[in-house]
């Protein structure tokens, strides 16, 4: 067995798009319309995955977008997805200046959660040991619900 990807639906792609590639770096590996489904699907892998998924398919980000509006609901059932990354700080930093709220900041200098556009919770973990505690994430408050 091996893992091959997991699926959250979006409602507005450019807006996900500006979330996951923009503000957490992965990079689009392929995407697929089906007019007969009325949906798209769009592959995304993490820079460190990005070799491994161009030849296995695998581990990979799907994000359905079905073209038929609906509302979804429950993001905060749904879990979250993980993603490791080597310096928290510098990523929270970079996602704040993106305009995404820091719902969980890093004061510990090792976990932060934030939530893409529809409202699936992202948690970020800092490669190897924590980092020593640092302002502003260490007296910053959580934001909302993560």
């Amino acid at each position: 067995m091996k893992y091959l990807h997991t699926m959250v639906r979006i409602n507005d792609p450019e807006a996900a798009l500006a979330f996951y590639c923009g503000g957490l770096g992965l990079t689009e590996t392929r995407r697929m319309d089906s007019p007969h489904g009325r949906f798209t699907l769009i592959f995304l892998a993490a820079p460190g995955d990005a070799e491994r998924a161009a030849a296995e398919k695998a581990p990979l980000l799907e994000l359905t977008h079905n073209w038929d509006r609906e509302a979804y609901t429950g993001g905060r059932n749904f879990g979250h997805l993980a993603f490791e990354v080597d310096d928290i700080y510098a990523t929270c930093a970079h996602l704040a200046a993106q305009g995404i709220v820091i719902n969980r900041p890093p004061r510990d200098g090792r976990m932060a959660f934030v939530r893409s556009p529809d409202g699936i919770s992202v948690e970020l973990l800092q490669k190897g040991s924590a980092l020593p505690h640092s302002e502003p994430w260490l007296s910053m408050p959580n934001t909302g619900s993560w």
